[in-house]
């Protein structure tokens, strides 16, 4: 892949800059990208959202994390266990299911009665989980589906969950603090978001290299998972002419299963130090910093420019999702290899404001937000670099997306 030159440097002209984006990008189909980044912005941008008025859905009395666990959990589960199934069911229907389960989350949240006691914060919780779950399934889906695509599907992708921070948390404060819509309202109107899926599937996407693929691996039939073991395989279809045979009619199945369950579990275990241990890491530390160390990041209202000690966290955020949104749309110019470095980072970073939050050392709140867009940079550069390695170094019916 060519590099952009350095500022500066002899080669630097815009008439190189030119040449050498265009090189990047060639072979980039704009219909592709621009389906890619609006899945990966409508999947997650209720997450955002949900976590945006996670106070209006459970007030003050309720800590914030029921709805980030809620949020979060069901996603977690998804992703865990659909890969062993997922792909028995066709791409279409996927979106579907997504978009349904999304958007009766959405409803479910905003058309419960605006009150706080627990039977009404449960109802919304469901609502919570169902689009969490849209949410683990969707992301499956779409990182599979790049797999036809190619890398600027990746990217796209990728730069669309970063923009998904963005839009999701501006949009909800502009329309309830800029616009005084009330969250009910704004929750009403987002619930049709979803729909923006369907129309990128069935209208904007060309579909022609998903069916090409399709048709070229037999549909959407279990991928066989002996492929390695020839033995067994010979002794298996041996076994499958004898079915005529009701013992072994009714025995069959149930070894296929137990051999497909362990098969499953290998490949899970070869990826999982390389790809979803730096990536779970980076998690852990994420979610530790956003959720239980920044809210402590205050210093005195004099020294800062806010007039209130409600703005530091917010404005954090925000932070965080602009260095998420340029990292994970870097893809086509910056790729890393060695993916445990930004994990190990990150981890740094963790410990660094942990510190500063139990002994006050970083003298300055302008330092501890150049920490906040590290923090940003590092995980969205992982996320995309992680599922871009096993993109290029695993076969698709091993990689489980």
């Amino acid at each position: 892949m060519p590099l952009l030159p350095m500022p500066g440097s002899p080669a630097a002209s815009w008439a190189t800059y030119r040449a050498r984006l265009k090189a990047v990008f060639h072979g980039a189909d704009p219909r592709v990208c621009a389906a890619f980044w609006l899945f990966g912005l409508i999947n997650n941008v209720l997450y955002v959202i949900i976590l945006s008025a996670a106070l209006d859905l459970v007030g003050p009395a309720v800590p914030k994390g029921v709805v980030l666990l809620c949020d979060v959990i069901p996603s977690f589960l998804t992703k865990l266990c659909a890969p062993y199934f997922i792909h028995k069911i066709p791409y279409s229907l996927r979106i579907l299911i997504c978009v349904a389960l999304s958007a009766c989350g959405m409803f479910v949240i905003a058309l419960t009665p605006p009150l706080q006691d627990s039977r009404t914060i449960a109802i919304k919780m469901c609502g919570v989980m169902l689009a969490s779950l849209s949410s683990g399934g969707g992301e499956l889906s779409f990182l599979s589906l790049t797999h036809y695509y190619g890398h600027f599907a990746l990217a796209a992708w990728g730069s669309g969950t970063g923009g998904a921070g963005l839009i999701g948390a501006g949009a909800y404060a502009l329309a309830t603090n800029t616009l005084h819509i009330d969250p009910r309202t704004s929750l009403l109107v987002f619930a049709f978001l979803p729909l923006i899926m369907v129309f990128s599937f069935f209208v904007v996407l060309p579909l022609g290299p998903l069916r090409a693929g399709v048709a070229k691996n037999g549909g959407y039939e279990a991928i066989d998972t002996a492929e390695d073991d020839n033995d067994e395989t010979e002794q298996e279809e041996e076994q499958n002419g004898l079915l005529s045979s009701s013992t072994h009619s009714s025995a069959a199945p149930a070894k296929a299963a137990l051999h497909s369950f362990k098969a499953n579990l290998l490949r899970a275990r070869s990826l999982f130090f390389p790809y979803m241990l730096p990536l779970l890491l980076v998690y852990i530390a994420e979610y530790t910093i956003n959720q239980g160390v920044a809210p402590t990041l205050l210093f005195p209202l004099a020294s800062s420019p806010f007039t209130h000690y409600r703005s530091f966290y917010s404005t954090y955020q925000t932070i965080y999702q602009v260095g998420v949104f340029i990292s994970r749309s870097s893809t086509p110019f910056i790729r890393i290899h060695h993916l445990y470095t930004p994990s190990f980072l990150q981890i740094a970073n963790l410990l660094i404001l942990s510190l500063h939050a139990m002994f006050d050392f970083i003298p300055s709140y302008y330092i501890v937000c150049a920490f906040i867009f590290w923090e940003g940079l590092l995980g969205g550069l992982v996320y995309v670099s992680t599922f871009a390695e096993i993109t290029d170094n695993v076969p698709k019916e091993d990689s489980g997306v």
